[in-house]
């Protein structure tokens, strides 16, 4: 049970190619955003779409995978883990931002 406390399945759309970026030491990190969407009929009967956005990070062989075969408009399947971190922007304030982090992933 333990492997339940933090997992995310998504199944979406990349909202913008991904940014890929080498460290130092050779390893490899990819940025991008997803969108899922949920369908539903509003009180009227009308079919609604609500888009959720969410900021995924992808490290090593996984963000090499992404670079190689994974753009704009793709649809994927990631799992992974939900990460939350601070940092300061440009005007020195705190900002709390959550990720999902990949573990696998399905090319569509």
């Amino acid at each position: 049970m333990n492997t339940l406390r933090n997992k995310v399945q998504l199944i979406g759309n990349l909202g913008n190619d991904p940014e890929i970026i080498t460290l130092e030491g050779g390893k490899k990190l990819a940025k991008f955003s997803l969108a899922t969407n949920e369908h539903y009929k509003d009180k009227d009967g009308q079919k609604q779409t609500k888009t959720d956005w969410h900021n995924v990070v992808a490290w090593n062989k996984t963000a090499e995978l992404i670079e190689q075969y994974v753009s704009k408009g793709k649809e994927i399947a990631i799992e992974g883990k939900l990460s939350t971190r601070s940092y300061e922007d440009k005007e020195g304030q705190k900002r709390y931002t959550t990720e999902v982090i990949v573990n696998e992933l399905l090319l569509l």
